[in-house]
């Protein structure tokens, strides 16, 4: 999976706060610094950074060593965010723009569903009650539209089976859609499977379906109270609070006034650094890293990827033509001081084809012609 292909949906019932977020994201890139890459791809398509402190720190360390006047350039993993129309009940039979919003939901990989969580008399509330109820709203209407996927699907794998006995797969798969028409239909939302055969498994991460789709609810919440909202709301993977109009505000502060803001506030890091986080985390991709004069960089893969698939995400030729791998961890890198004194002191290891890439290895490629 490389950088610009990671797509986020943002997604929610008018009102919510949906666009202000996103207007927030797109505000945030504008005050990242030159060697940050963004793009808007559409009017409702932004593509952020993901906040990752290694990489000025190994830009020290790179310079330093090679003796360099300045930093080479940073050029951190990103994800691309999509503002997708506000869904209203009924989506699921073409109600609103219920059309667009589901063919919208079904190209992305990851959603962010924001739930109205402040009470505003100039905002009025349209379709919305309360962040439970939406939040059914939404599901209940991505569900009804599996239901009709899964019942064709169901449909045409009877059929290949009775026309091709012993179809391999297709009668494991038929069971496996059937608990999900019954968990939809009880209300429940199918997200995690767990699957001992690994075919079985990549034909279900491929279902055209919405309701598997990971999602990380957003509870956009009023400055009043944000602290208690924090504590109450960032218990779980998949559930944080954020306050879109200070998120905005903050974005378009200088990078001194928000951390003296932030300090203010109590807070660490802003909501918009932690929802990146969180997404990128969500779609289970970590970063891997290169380090030298030409630029320091973090690389997209998914967790679990090998060293040559890891080498593949830099050039496709790369994986084809992969020897080995040079490896250290950043932070034994970072403790070393430069990358000879870290040979020195044995610390870099040789891996070669099995070795699964880890978050934060700092990996030079050795490559055949």
């Amino acid at each position: 999976m490389h950088g610009y292909g990671t797509q986020i949906g943002i997604v929610g019932l008018p009102n919510v706060g949906k666009s202000t977020l996103f207007n927030a994201l797109l505000k945030k890139r504008v005050a990242l610094s030159a060697n940050y890459p963004f793009a808007t791809v559409e009017p409702n398509i932004g593509v952020v950074a993901v906040p990752d402190e290694r990489l000025n720190k190994l830009a020290e360390l790179v310079k330093n060593e090679e003796k360099m006047e300045k930093l080479p350039p940073l050029v951190p993993a990103v994800v691309e965010f999509v503002d997708i129309a506000g869904l209203v009940k009924g989506a699921a039979e073409g109600a609103g723009l219920g059309n667009q919003f589901l063919s919208h939901v079904r190209e992305v990989d990851a959603i962010v569903h924001v739930l109205r969580d402040f009470t505003d008399e100039n905002v009025v509330r349209s379709g919305s009650e309360n962040p439970d109820s939406d939040k059914l709203t939404v599901e209940t209407e991505l569900g009804l539209v599996d239901l009709q996927v899964i019942g064709k699907l169901i449909d045409n794998l009877k059929k290949e089976a009775k026309m091709v006995p012993n179809l391999r797969h297709s009668e494991k798969m038929v069971p496996v859609l059937e608990v999900i028409k019954r968990n939809l239909e009880q209300g429940e939302v199918t997200r995690k499977f767990e699957f001992e055969d690994r075919e079985l498994k990549k034909w279900f991460e491929t279902l055209p379906l919405l309701t598997i789709k990971p999602v990380l609810y957003v509870y956009n919440v009023s400055e009043n109270g944000y602290n208690q909202s924090l504590s109450r709301l960032n218990v779980t993977e998949n559930k944080m609070a954020i306050c879109a109009k200070l998120e905005e505000e903050l974005a378009d502060l200088s990078e001194e006034e928000r951390k003296e803001y932030l300090k203010e506030l109590g807070i660490e890091e802003t909501g918009l650094e932690r929802l990146i986080k969180k997404a990128y985390t969500l779609l289970g991709l970590i970063s891997f890293l290169t380090a030298g004069k030409k630029e320091v960089r973090a690389w997209t893969i998914k967790k679990g990827t090998k060293a040559p698939q890891a080498a593949g995400a830099i050039h496709t030729d790369f994986e084809k033509n992969f020897i080995r791998a040079q490896v250290i961890e950043y932070g034994k890198l970072i403790e070393a001081g430069s990358y000879s004194a870290a040979k020195q002191k044995g610390w870099i290891r040789t891996e070669g084809k099995d070795y699964e890439v880890k978050d934060g290895d700092v990996v030079e490629f050795l490559i055949g012609s």
